[in-house]
């Protein structure tokens, strides 16, 4: 069973490497399978808050949009992020794929 304490942040930033890392750390999820789907989820956030779309994903927070800024190499958001002070973690350390009594299988790809 793959250790579940959280990795040693070096840096205030978070990137993807660290996010995959630390998504298979704590759902033993193979990374192969892991990757494509936390860059799926990363693409559909970015496309949300591109369209000033508010997004609510508790743990996370939710993202409210304020104002955008086009400028002529990126496109600035400003945005609150409201976090809840009472909920609980997404993941249910009962549901780790690695668990002996995990079902987990590879989806077939949609037609």
């Amino acid at each position: 069973m793959p250790d579940t304490t959280p990795t040693v942040v070096t840096s205030t930033e978070l990137k993807k490497r660290e996010l995959i890392d630390e998504v298979v750390t704590r759902s033993g999820v193979r990374k192969k399978f892991a990757k494509p789907a936390i860059e799926a989820m990363i693409d559909v956030l970015a496309e949300a808050i591109a369209e000033g779309r508010e997004v609510n994903l508790q743990p996370f927070g939710k993202i409210k949009h304020q104002r955008t800024k086009d400028t002529s190499n990126a496109r600035i958001t400003v945005a609150k992020i409201r976090q809840s002070k009472t909920a609980g973690p997404a993941l249910d350390p009962a549901d780790r794929a690695d668990d002996d009594k995990s079902n987990e299988t590879v989806a077939e790809p949609a037609e």
